[in-house]
């Protein structure tokens, strides 16, 4: 697997949790699964150790120096991480850029991963299957159809490419070919010309063998123009190699029955430690004890109009009529964020918010919410809400994308117009239906649903033996 983050090593959202899981799952199946990843400023190498040193690689004349490092993690120990590095691209303060900026030399960056993950297929881990994740990786398949194309070492190797969010495309001028060393040939509307760009996702997207994404119902959503980021001609043009596969959760730290940042453990069987975190999420977020009697929603979430918060500001007014209360932790777009922060402040003792990024913090909203609210304009998959089920506090969400593909009628609540008035009324019958004896199933419902990692790997691995033709 060749990806620009892998948890626990190095996270900034939903992609590091995959591609941190799947090896592991895939591996009890009996596939043998190694990683690639760049080796950031903020990945300590005192737990790795080099396993290869690179002559140089060239993107023209332009030479980069790598090493290859193996991070062994876990005990038991899990899949083999190996780790990129070359500090004048990775040793630097983010991952993809500073300040909101992105760093002028992403091409480069990450043009230098795929040609130095070919290099740990060629010398350290023999691969039959080149399994890239999202526009960093998209450069593999490029490479391995034309630089790559005549070399004995890759003859009968496929590549699979994994879309987690089209919206994030490695658009790029022109000249950026050249300096990726790339073929000119590929420059074509059919190949990685987007616009008069290079897209490294259409690189991706063009060249491998086979497409997925991580939902079924995203798979046909980025097919149309609403949902296909001017790249829905390109993906129906492959439609026919394009498959949706649900993201699954790790249950090893997600589950209210063993999560130790809770203030009490629950189960369906026994709901009563739900109460507590409720009660003291309530205090930790300054709430008031009343609102122990009121429905809770949490959010957890980036506060940007992807996630719905455009369509939240128009309802908040009808939705705090309603006598709900809410806590949300996030961070985001600097006019979304000010938004929650006006709603705390115009909602005095109903609305908490905690701007910023705490993972303990997340858990215990997951816990102590009633409800927990995704209005998102697209999701191709979603956690929050597969947590949400398991914590039995009932999602209330739009119906898109994974979204859609994991809330059911009887687990959550869902809205399927994008607008004000839809979320609202989707809020409004969450709390119709809060307390009682039918809540409470809803949630055990909820709490029965399984999405762990294992019915994913199963449908990775039937789709890597079909990329070998061993089906």
């Amino acid at each position: 697997m060749v990806s620009s983050e892998a948890a626990p090593l190095a996270k900034t959202g939903g992609l590091a949790d995959v591609v941190g899981a799947l090896p592991a799952a895939l591996r009890e199946l009996g596939d043998d699964v190694a990683v690639v990843i760049p080796r950031y400023g903020s990945i300590d190498l005192k737990k790795a150790r080099r396993v290869y040193d690179s002559p140089g690689i060239h993107l023209g004349l332009v030479r980069h120096s790598v090493s290859i490092y193996l991070a062994e993690l876990g005990d038991p120990p899990q899949p083999p991480i190996y780790l990129v590095d070359c500090p004048p691209l990775y040793a630097r303060k983010g991952f993809y850029g500073e300040a909101g900026v992105d760093y002028p030399d992403n091409h480069v960056r990450f043009a230098v991963l795929a040609r130095a993950a070919v290099a740990v297929a060629r010398y350290v881990f023999q691969t039959e299957v080149f399994h890239c994740h999202d526009w960093q990786a998209g450069l593999v398949a490029p490479y391995l159809r034309t630089t790559y194309a005549n070399d004995p070492t890759f003859l009968g190797a496929k590549t699979l490419f994994t879309i987690h969010n089209l919206g994030y495309q490695g658009l790029f001028p022109k000249t950026a070919l050249a300096e990726a060393d790339l073929d000119p040939a590929l420059f074509v509307p059919e190949g990685m010309e987007f616009f008069g760009q290079v897209s490294y996702i259409k690189g991706g997207i063009a060249y491998a063998d086979a497409l997925s994404t991580v939902s079924p119902t995203y798979a046909r959503e980025i097919q149309t123009p609403e949902f296909g980021f001017g790249l829905d001609g390109a993906l129906r043009a492959r439609t026919g190699v394009l498959t949706g596969i649900l993201n699954g959760v790790d249950y090893s730290q997600w589950n209210p029955e063993t999560d130790p940042h809770l203030p009490a453990r629950y189960s369906a069987a026994d709901l009563s430690g739900k109460a507590v975190c409720k009660e003291q999420l309530l205090r930790e977020f300054g709430l008031p004890a009343e609102a122990m009697n009121r429905p809770l929603i949490g959010m957890v979430s980036r506060f940007t109009r992807q996630k719905g918060a455009d369509i939240l500001v128009e309802a908040a007014a009808d939705i705090f009529a309603q006598d709900v209360y809410l806590v949300a932790l996030g961070t985001g777009d600097p006019e979304y964020e000010e938004f929650f922060r006006s709603l705390a402040s115009d909602f005095p003792g109903r609305v908490a918010v905690r701007i910023g990024f705490d993972e303990p913090l997340a858990h215990r909203i997951e816990a102590g919410a009633d409800m927990f609210l995704m209005p998102s304009h697209y999701e191709p998959c979603g956690l929050n809400q597969i947590y949400s089920l398991k914590y039995g506090t009932v999602p209330v969400v739009r119906a898109t994308g994974g979204l859609d593909d994991t809330i059911e009628d009887g687990t959550g609540f869902k809205f399927r117009e994008y607008s004000a008035a839809a979320l609202s009324g989707a809020v409004r019958a969450a709390v119709a239906a809060y307390g009682g004896d039918s809540w409470r199933e809803t949630m055990r419902r909820a709490m029965s649903r399984d999405f762990s990692w294992t019915v994913s790997a199963r449908a990775y691995s039937a789709l890597y033996a079909k990329l070998l033709g061993r089906v």
